[in-house]
């Protein structure tokens, strides 16, 4: 909401009126943001003109109380001493409960000081005397005394701590408490009370910092914070939060007295925040109209009511100090049923007083004007009624003394304060103004606190409980049930248990008596058996003492064949060994393969003629391997057909013993006969475990033939691997150099166009183009895929080592890669860590082919892009060494790189001093005339991000003065080129315009130079809303350019 001011129609609104919040007002009328003192405001009630003791203003609901006296004092050009005396106690519980008035004046307006009256001013304030005088004229005044006086320079933090805190606190204690504003139109009534503060929370006003104080104070668990937002429009009770609603009745309860309003929306706040947006939705919805006496007159009475409901805690402080003339609605009661207060805040910001012949109101904004005089007419009699404590209070007059009625009068702890102008041509108004107030001083409510059983609260608990008694017997029900069913089913199991072992043991006793008969029958059938064994068993020793004759007589057959069998393995054995030989051979051989195949790795025709060799070498060893296979399989078969003719030679020693057994005589042969039978076993045996042996030896060699071949494999299928990565290679070099620009121009629009679209990513999610990647796009992104690949795989200082090389095309795609690769951020680092800034900057001082310096340029341009590489490109002399090549090329790309990079430089405002020393915005200027528009283009780029840094600087309070760019002309050529037909240079010389004139400093170039007119031009023909925008706000706030604007060109 605007601070209404009192200027007339033709003129601009007071600037920085519309602010509020941690300040005051100086002389000239802006609003300036100060401390608040640290004196207490309210340090002294109202007494008389002669005497005035220290007290606090409005106290607190737990602190002290302040006095009250005569309204008015006798008029008196003395200065007063103040005084002490002493306060008794029938005074000090009346005074708790008065109504408490504090006056703030608003600062001048270019139209109050004009000088159009016998003395400038009519209000004269001494605010440590808690008075003011009204002059009627220069020798002439009278002195009324108030609560507390604030002057133009008041904060608004202090108005609030002094005003409305102790309201506040009475609320959040139980009592009902008002606050409101009144005074003429245009003298600051919704900045004092409405101001929202978005840009500066010390600007906050009344409604704000209360609701801020209430919610810290409150717990969302325990209490209840609700507010309504009214205005009473041409007598109609209307809803801000809900403007549908609208006729809002009021019903008044007929025992209490309170007031209700049935319809009206009430909204819970959650926090500060949200009552924030309530605000600006009510306010947005509030009645407002130009007049002359304000740009932005309120034409209804706005109500802002708070409703707070706490619960009574034990152990907490449960009332206020005695001093204040306070009582409990409903006394606690000892059954223990919990108890609440309720409270009620109203914040009433009155619509303007205003004379009809002074507003310039007409048609139906004369209704209005009408109905507010009208409801302020009705609070002034009831006022007048209660300050002469007439047995009549008139507030059924009207709906606003309805809706106050507890506010005057009543129970409720209420705050006004008025406010007024110092103009004396608005003698009347503030005289009228100031006599309400001290009508209203004198009014004394009986505050008492609001507390009632908690009904509610308690039935919520009850059901709980009742709730949670129902399903705990419920659930005892249900398991006393389950285990009944449990101790069933388990009975039942026992039963069935006990019948089905008793079966079994039936059972098993009839078997086992079975079985018993079985096992006998059994034995006798083991002992006839046995006996029957004895006799085969005297039968088989006869049978083996006629085998030990035959085998003696075999004996020298059997040593024979032993002897042969022992050659045989040695020359198995030493076969074995020769294999073994070759198989080292040709492990080795394999060895030293690999080792060839490794060097060969290092070139193609190395690696062919390793191949050969090794599959020659690899051929030859399979053939030996199978000549010496197939030896081995013949032995093999050799060794079988002999193990025949042994096994046939054993049959017919058996069938030569079982012919000479019945010659065979005398123990000691039999003996003889079975010794070396058994050597005979022992010797077969041993031929059997050899030839076992040389089985698995042989199944040895195999498997390492086979192991031997899988290495082959392998090895061939890693020289295959390494032939197919190189062919890779070689195709992704010669895509590479397909895809590279066949000129250095479209590499420049390549590089661009991505540099483009990386910049509108961020604004174009969720477009529908954004979910489309160009053709181009697409093959920028192959591109840098690629150059990350060879970036890796080459190493970041071999590209950069290539930069210095003496082949101008080698030097021409070494920079273009590192070009490709700084428009990374992730890159840029790695490669200032590696040398590559130095060698770029080297790059462009000895180098004199264009399209080197123009793919330098943009590599350092992308560098520029962070702040940290802005530093390093200026200490190194970067910013001299752009300038010098804008001034030796005229190629536009070359020149549109170099303009980018020195924009990108303009965005650091510590960088600022020094690019201008090193020439950076004279090669900007000098650039101008090339007549490209993409490099006029970048050039307003840089100019825009010089003024707004520097701009920012100024607010901030880093600098002081005009722009550097002013020293330098480069406002006449912003202003000359404004209105350009490129849409993208004309959106950032806008921008640069408006930046340059948010410096104060800068107004009189501005003036000068026509700059007033391009920013009249710009608020109402701009494409850009929020560049239209910033341009009204600068010509609404800055004084030197009201005199330049033309009427039709108002900007409110």
């Amino acid at each position: 909401m605007a601070f209404r001011s009192s200027s007339s129609a033709a003129a601009m609104p007071v600037a920085g009126g519309g602010g509020g919040g941690g300040g005051g007002f100086n002389g000239s009328g802006r609003f300036e943001k100060r401390q608040a003192s640290p004196t207490s405001y309210g340090s002294s009630s109202p007494s008389s003109t002669s005497s005035s003791s220290p007290s606090s203003y409005g106290g607190s609901v737990r602190g002290g109380v302040a006095l009250s006296g005569p309204p008015k004092a006798p008029t008196s050009r003395r200065s007063v001493t103040p005084n002490s005396r002493t306060r008794s106690a029938s005074e000090l519980e009346q005074d708790s409960g008065r109504v408490r008035v504090a006056v703030r004046l608003r600062p001048r307006t270019a139209e109050d000081l004009l000088p159009d009256s016998d003395f400038a001013d009519c209000v004269e304030l001494q605010p440590e005397l808690k008075r003011l005088k009204l002059k009627k004229n220069n020798w002439s005044s009278e002195a009324y005394r108030f609560d507390e006086v604030f002057t133009e320079t008041a904060s608004q933090r202090r108005v609030y701590e002094v005003v409305a805190q102790p309201v506040v606190e009475s609320v959040l204690s139980g009592c009902n408490g008002t606050i409101m504003a009144y005074g003429q139109t245009g003298t600051g009534k919704t900045y004092t009370l409405g101001r929202l503060g978005k840009d500066d929370a010390s600007e906050r006003g009344i409604m704000a910092r209360a609701l801020e104080d209430i919610l810290s104070s409150t717990s969302p668990a325990f209490d209840s914070v609700e507010v309504s937002y009214l205005q009473l429009y041409m007598e109609s009770i209307q809803d801000l939060l809900a403007p549908e609603m609208i006729n809002i009745p009021i019903n008044e309860d007929p025992k209490t007295g309170e007031v209700a309003l049935p319809g009206a929306s009430v909204v819970k706040v959650q926090d500060l925040d949200h009552f924030l947006q309530l605000l600006q939705t009510g306010e947005a919805n509030r009645h407002a109209a130009n007049t002359k006496l304000n740009g932005e007159s309120s034409r209804s009475h706005a109500i802002l009511m708070v409703c707070v409901r706490r619960p009574v805690r034990e152990n907490v402080y449960n009332g206020i100090t005695s001093g204040e003339n306070v009582s409990r609605t409903n006394s606690s009661g000892s059954n223990g049923i919990p108890k609440v207060r309720k409270s009620k805040l109203l914040i009433v910001d009155l619509a303007g007083s205003e004379r009809l012949d002074k507003s310039g109101s007409e048609g139906h904004l004369l209704e209005e004007a009408k109905f507010i005089n009208l409801s302020l007419t009705s609070l002034g009699k009831c006022i007048n009624a209660l300050a002469e404590n007439s047995a009549h209070i008139p507030f059924r007059d009207s709906k606003l003394t309805r809706l106050l009625r507890d506010s005057f009068g009543g129970s409720a702890r209420t705050s006004l304060i008025i406010t007024i102008g110092p103009s004396a041509r608005h003698y009347a108004e503030t005289s009228g103004t100031i006599l309400f107030g001290q009508r209203a001083i004198k009014i004394t409510n009986l505050v008492n606190i609001k507390e009632e059983f908690d009904y509610e609260s308690l039935c919520r608990k009850l059901e709980i409980q009742v709730d949670y008694l129902t399903a705990e017997v419920d659930r005892q029900q249900k398991s006393r049930d389950d285990d009944r069913y449990k101790l069933e089913k388990q009975l039942r199991d026992c039963q069935d248990s006990s019948a089905e072992t008793k079966k079994n043991l039936i059972t098993r006793s009839e078997f086992l008596e079975e079985e018993n008969t079985r096992l006998e029958l059994e034995i006798k059938d083991m002992l006839g058996e046995l006996n029957h064994q004895k006799d085969q068993n005297d039968v088989m020793r006869d049978k083996v003492a006629q085998l030990e004759v035959s085998l003696k007589q075999s004996k020298k057959l059997l040593a024979d064949t032993t002897q042969m069998y022992e050659k045989k393995v040695v020359e198995l054995i030493e076969q074995l060994k020769e294999e073994r030989t070759c198989s080292e051979i040709a492990e080795e051989q394999s060895n030293a393969m690999k080792k060839l195949l490794t060097d060969g790795q290092k070139t193609i025709r190395q690696h062919d003629m390793e191949k050969s060799a090794y599959q020659n070498a690899l051929a030859d060893t399979t053939r030996m391997y199978e000549n010496k296979i197939a030896e081995l399989s013949k032995q093999l078969k050799d060794e079988r057909t002999h193990s025949d003719v042994l096994k046939e030679q054993l049959d017919l020693t058996k069938k030569l013993v079982s012919d000479h057994q019945n010659s065979m005589q005398g123990q000691k042969e039999i003996d003889e006969i079975r010794v070396k039978l058994q050597e005979m076993y022992k010797l077969h045996e041993q031929t059997l475990r050899e030839l076992q042996s040389l089985k698995s030896e042989y199944e040895d060699l195999l498997e390492d033939k086979a192991t031997i071949n899988e290495e082959l494999q392998t090895v061939r299928q890693r020289l295959l691997a390494e032939e197919k990565q190189r062919k890779t290679v070689e195709d992704e070099l010669a895509k590479l150099k397909k895809m590279a620009p066949k000129n250095e121009e479209e590499f420049e629009d390549k590089k661009l166009c991505m540099k483009e679209n990386i910049c509108k990513g961020s604004s174009g999610i969720g477009s529908p183009g954004s979910q489309r990647l160009t053709p181009l796009r697409e093959t920028l992104i192959g591109q840098r895929a690629s150059i990350a690949k060879i970036c890796e795989e080459v190493g970041l200082q071999k590209i950069l080592q290539l930069l210095t090389s003496e082949d101008i095309d080698i030097q021409i795609h070494a920079v273009k890669v590192v070009a490709n690769l700084a428009a990374e951020d992730t890159n840029q680092e790695k490669i200032v860590e590696e040398g590559g800034l130095d060698a770029l900057l080297m790059l462009l001082r000895s180098s004199q082919n264009t399209t080197i310096l123009r793919v330098t340029s943009g590599a350092i341009a992308n560098l520029a892009m962070n702040e940290l590489n802005q530093g390093l490109i200026l200490s190194k002399g970067g910013a001299q060494l752009l300038a010098k090549t804008a001034s030796k090329t005229n190629d536009p790309q070359t020149l549109r790189m170099v303009a980018g990079a020195l924009a990108n430089l303009c965005g650091n405002e510590r960088l600022h001093t020094m690019l201008i020393e090193d020439g950076g915005i004279k090669a900007l200027l000098a650039m101008v005339n090339c007549g490209s528009g993409d490099v006029i283009a970048q050039i307003a780029r840089g100019f825009a991000n010089f003024a707004k840094c520097e701009t920012r600087g100024v607010m901030q309070g880093q600098r002081k003065g005009p722009s550097l760019l002013v020293e330098d002309g480069v406002l006449a050529w912003l202003v000359a080129n404004s209105n350009t037909t490129s849409a993208t240079t004309q959106r950032h010389i806008e921008l640069a315009l408006c930046h340059l004139a948010q410096n104060e400093d800068n107004a009189r170039y501005f003036i000068s130079h026509g700059g007033v007119k391009e920013l009249i031009r710009i608020s109402a023909e701009s494409s850009k809303e929020d560049i239209r925008n910033l341009a009204k706000k600068i010509l609404r706030t800055n004084p030197a350019f009201h005199g330049e604007m033309q009427p039709k060109k108002v900007v409110r």
